[in-house]
C-alpha cells in the first residue's frame, strides 16, 4: 500500500475527475482539498499529494505514558 493517495482515490475524495472553466483537474482538486481543510501539498508536476495516514486517522498523537509518582524537590 502506498504512502500517498493515488489519482483515482484523490478524484473520489475530492469529487473532481476532470478540469473545467479553464482550470486543470489538479488545480480544482487542490482547491477542494483546501476547502475541506485536508492537509496536502502540490508536487513539482502540479498534482496535489495527500498522505494516506491523514485520511485513515494515523495523525493522532499517542496517549502519554504515565511515568508514575515522582517526588517534588524544592
Amino acid at each position: 500500500m502506498s504512502t500517498f493517495l493515488n489519482a483515482k482515490e484523490l478524484a473520489e475524495l475530492t469529487g473532481v475527475r476532470i478540469g473545467k472553466d479553464g482550470k486543470t483537474r489538479e488545480q480544482l482538486q487542490a482547491a477542494e482539498l483546501k476547502r475541506m481543510k485536508i492537509p496536502h501539498f502540490v508536487n513539482a508536476r502540479g498534482c496535489p499529494v495527500v498522505a494516506r495516514a491523514i485520511i485513515e486517522g494515523g495523525t493522532q498523537q499517542p496517549t502519554p505514558q504515565h511515568k508514575g509518582w515522582e517526588p517534588a524537590f524544592a
